[in-house]
């Protein structure tokens, strides 16, 4: 079975998603090595949820590239977030623009393209489909 073009591209952007958390997780370590942290078990549990969700958006990525809908629906959530958490960011003071300006465009881009692979595989699944009745 052959992959979609929007599966493809919208894998691509939950992987670029994925190693820019993986970034965060080293700057994290770095942070609580260095003493910055204000409490050592929490900067520890921050860099333990943000890998989870750096391998959460890996594993969504190779599950959207070989059509798993649990993928697609789990890259759909993380999109959402994100544009929520561009949108939230919007509130503070000075705006961090160019924050809100990548983790919304990439939130929106990736939720784009996620609902085109979803309709595009579900319109080629057979499973889908009624099968025609002749009711003559």
């Amino acid at each position: 079975m052959r992959r979609s073009g929007p599966a493809a591209f919208a894998a691509g952007v939950l992987a670029l998603e994925g190693a820019a958390l993986a970034v965060i997780t080293l700057v994290e370590l770095f942070a609580l090595g260095s003493g910055d942290a204000s409490s050592p078990a929490s900067g520890v549990a921050l860099i333990v949820l943000t890998l989870i969700g750096a391998a959460a958006l890996f594993a969504f990525a190779f599950g959207t590239l070989r059509r798993a809908s649990w993928a697609r629906s789990g890259g759909i959530l993380f999109q959402v977030l994100a544009i929520a958490l561009a949108l939230a960011s919007l509130s503070i003071q000075p705006t961090p623009w160019l924050f809100a300006l990548v983790v919304g465009g990439a939130g929106v881009v990736g939720l784009a393209l996620l609902i085109a692979a979803t309709r595009r595989d579900g319109a080629s699944d057979p499973r889908l489909h009624r099968p025609e009745r002749d009711d003559d």
